[in-house]
């Protein structure tokens, strides 16, 4: 039975694959990595109007996420005034779930940040918690993205217009995440920035950075973060959640993380010209190419080899490489990353076997997932299947 449930889950993925390229060689979905910046972002206040979201003993999810949402958009407009912001929403209206992303799109934005508040069945969870798309193990996770996703049944004819996905299945839509792999990285930078500065700044529990698959941001071509708040179903944090001192901090720290990973993304690009205008010149008076790092400098096949990864943590400080740290996990690697230390396992040239992998990673890491990495370097998960492909 387990061979047969394996074989069905890399078929699907297969033809995942198949349709992702699809998509994106008909669709402009990917962005020049090299060239990205952040010029436009769209900020989504979830819910709205006939849909108040998740509800409290005195106040509702849509209203709190709209003030929130405004707030960090009058940051952002007020100390980078070259950067536009745009609101999928700025009253109590409803938006479709696919007119959300569309709106993103359509502008060409270069970040999504989607804005809402928890609810639990129980009065006790409480604390802030970001996501990014992607597949877990854990049904904590699911139930949250299920509850979200639920708003498309205020819409009409919505079994069609979102290719069948059935919002109380646990297994509509297992390739949708596909999509969103190309922004991965840049996705969960920017969250795991966001949480920090909500535990360090604001003082909030946090409850991690987590994959899940919210249809909001399943065809979003951007990087793209879906921050819950606060549980508005716990007594005490929904009174936080609606007090201004409340939703000032919470507003700040989501501004202080887009600050930060805006720096991060400008260093980068003004590195990567230095470092062009610098070949340029060596290319003019005909000198030899500066020679890379000892660890990737042995031969022209090892600086273009591909390889993925399992990675199982992402953190703001550095970590002891024991397997004391990593759950018994061995031979765990590091790489840096805009001011970030990712954890990585394992290294395959293959994509199957790399899944295969990862499921049993993710019995010790539910929100583990898989990287590419090309001469150490961490490229988009489809442009390494192209590659490999051709080879």
């Amino acid at each position: 039975m387990k061979i047969s449930l394996a074989t069905t889950f890399f078929s699907k993925i297969n033809v995942s694959v198949i349709l992702l390229f699809t998509l994106l060689g008909n669709q402009s979905l990917c962005q020049n990595v090299d060239n990205y910046s952040i010029r436009r972002v769209v900020i989504d206040a979830g819910h709205g109007g006939k849909d108040p979201g998740a509800i409290g003993k005195f106040s509702v999810e849509k209203d709190i996420a709209l003030k929130i949402a405004l707030k960090v958009g009058t940051y952002i407009e007020t100390y980078f005034p070259d950067v536009k912001v745009i609101y999928t929403r700025n009253k109590d209206i409803f938006i479709p779930v696919d007119e959300r992303s569309r709106i993103a799109n359509d502008a060409n934005a270069d970040l999504f940040i989607s804005i809402h508040c928890n609810s639990n069945a129980s009065r006790v969870p409480y604390g802030t918690e970001t996501y990014v798309m992607g597949l877990s193990k854990s049904d904590a996770n699911l139930d949250v993205a299920m509850r979200e996703n639920a708003v498309i049944t205020y819409e009409d004819d919505y079994s069609s217009k979102y290719e069948g996905y059935d919002p109380n299945s646990s297994e509509s839509f297992i390739i949708f995440s596909m999509i969103q792999n190309a922004y991965l990285d840049q996705s969960l930078n920017f969250a795991s920035l966001i949480q920090t500065d909500f535990t360090d700044r604001a003082n909030r529990k946090d409850r991690g950075v987590k994959q899940e698959r919210f249809l909001v941001l399943w065809k979003t071509s951007m990087p793209s973060v879906l921050v819950e708040v606060g549980f508005i179903s716990n007594p005490k944090e929904e009174v936080y959640l609606n007090s201004a001192e409340g939703q000032e901090h919470l507003a700040s720290s989501i501004y202080r993380a887009f600050k930060v990973y805006k720096k991060s993304i400008d260093e980068k690009n003004a590195i990567a010209a230095k470092n062009n205008f610098n070949h340029s010149i060596h290319n003019s008076v005909e000198q030899n190419p500066v020679q890379l790092s000892s660890q990737w400098d042995s031969n022209q096949s090892e600086l273009n080899s591909i390889v993925f990864k399992v990675q199982v943590l992402v953190s703001s400080k550095k970590l002891e490489l024991n397997p004391n740290q990593f759950k018994d996990l061995k031979n765990v690697e590091e790489i840096q990353s805009n001011g970030l230390f990712k954890y990585c396992v394992g290294s395959m040239k293959s994509y199957n076997d790399i899944l295969a992998y990862c499921q049993e990673v993710k019995k010790l890491y539910p929100d583990a997932f898989v990287i590419a990495l090309k001469g150490g370097s961490q490229i988009p998960i489809d442009t390494a299947i192209k590659e490999l492909s051709k080879q």
